[in-house]
């Protein structure tokens, strides 16, 4: 079931987006023409964590059917279980949870093999459970809250490194994920090379423009800047 992508990403590449906001990507992104790039539901469980950068590795559940979701389920070759085994060091796990918030789909068992193997980050449009112990585990957890239940509850789990559908979002396997405390934006695999050029440049220009703003300067033609302060910022900036 797995792709041959390559699922690491250039230290360069991380060291770079570490540096920008999951907002300024929303906006860069918006200019490309890309307005369906936040994935919806996705909140980090425990505040302060890292704003992370890695590939996303997929995996996808549907709808429970009472022959399959069942527990025996978990030991199947297809499950989250056999998943995880698959997943390279330094992804983050992205789950088409379907939006589902009854049935948790990883818990604390899971989510320290995670960071056994080096797993970045769980980013899901669902709900995991044992809270207490996921956090423990000490993995990233991007989500929609918690549930007692087991996956099966509610959705049976059907593949991984597929095309799936995360808080609406269309997410691919390698696909970059970024993620912080305004949760979790897709770059698309084709459109990185051109985002890590106009990111660090935006995030100058933003901060430029707060300055002004935190020395008393009005908004219009500076956010977005007019002609006049555009070349004002890359005067000042240029002697820098």
């Amino acid at each position: 079931m797995s792709q041959a992508i390559n699922m690491q990403l250039d230290a360069q590449v991380v060291a770079v987006l570490s540096q920008v906001t999951t907002a300024t990507l929303t906006t860069l992104l918006l200019k490309k023409g890309l307005r369906n790039v936040w994935l919806r539901g996705t909140r980090p469980l425990r505040s302060g964590q890292p704003r992370l950068v890695a590939r996303a590795f997929t995996l996808r559940f549907v709808p429970a059917r009472e022959d399959l979701a069942t527990p025996e389920s978990w030991s199947s070759p297809i499950s989250t279980r056999a998943a995880i085994e698959a997943m390279p060091e330094g992804c983050i796990a992205v789950v088409d949870a379907m939006g589902v918030t009854d049935a948790g789909v990883f818990g604390d068992i899971l989510c320290t093999r995670m960071v056994k193997r080096g797993v970045a980050a769980l980013v899901t449009d669902g709900v995991v459970r044992d809270v207490a112990g996921v956090l423990g585990s000490g993995l990233p957890v991007w989500c929609s809250g918690a549930a007692a239940p087991p996956s099966v509850a509610g959705l049976t789990f059907v593949a991984w490194q597929q095309p799936i559908a995360c808080g609406g979002v269309a997410v691919f396997p390698g696909d970059v994920v970024v993620v912080d405390d305004d949760g979790a934006v897709l770059i698309p695999a084709a459109l990185l090379d051109e985002i890590l050029l106009l990111a660090p440049e935006q995030e100058r220009l933003e901060s430029w423009i707060m300055r002004q703003v935190e020395q008393g300067a009005a908004l219009p033609g500076l956010y977005p800047p007019n002609a006049e302060n555009k070349a004002r910022y890359l005067a000042e900036t240029a002697a820098k």
